[in-house]
């Protein structure tokens, strides 16, 4: 069940370089890494937010501006930030990460998934775009999450090898 104030922003604007084709309209438990992602969002969120890839206009500079866009574009003081690639997240997993939340939260091996606060917007709208030294300057909790629901898919094999 989506809780209620909180924003989910799904980051789905990557150039795929080493997977070779857009990641996002590859296929894994017979959905898209795109509509898996989506589905996951609206477990844990009330409102969702694509930014790229047909969303919210994806700056192209990396995760820091486009969750800018996505913090300016949300209706609660509260996002998790999942990246498209990452398809065995739970929603039990993000709620982890918004209930730790202080200017941010994120898992062990960061900084994808992460929750923000609005309230932290500025420290986004900046010329850096290292996404964990932007968490490294807030007041970010870390959560331990199950490894395996970390995996992100960087090449076509990796479908198969996070497959059940």
């Amino acid at each position: 069940m989506a809780d209620p104030g909180l924003t989910g922003i799904l980051l789905a604007g990557g150039a795929s370089r080493r997977f070779g084709s857009p990641k996002a309209d590859a296929v894994f438990g017979g959905e898209t890494l795109r509509e898996r992602a989506w589905r996951l969002l609206g477990e844990a969120c009330d409102e969702r937010l694509l930014v790229g890839s047909g969303g919210l206009d994806d700056p192209g500079t990396g995760p820091v501006a486009a969750i800018a866009a996505g913090l300016r574009a949300a209706s609660h003081e509260l996002a998790l930030v999942i990246p498209v690639d990452m398809p065995l997240l739970t929603a039990a997993s993000l709620r982890r990460l918004a209930a730790a939340c202080r200017d941010a939260a994120v898992a062990q091996a960061g900084p994808l998934p992460c929750a923000v606060a609005r309230r932290a917007l500025p420290a986004f709208e900046t010329e850096e775009r290292r996404l964990r030294t932007v968490l490294d300057g807030l007041d970010t909790a870390r959560v331990e999450l199950d490894e395996r629901e970390l995996a992100n898919v960087n090449e076509p094999d990796d479908l198969a090898r996070l497959a059940p």
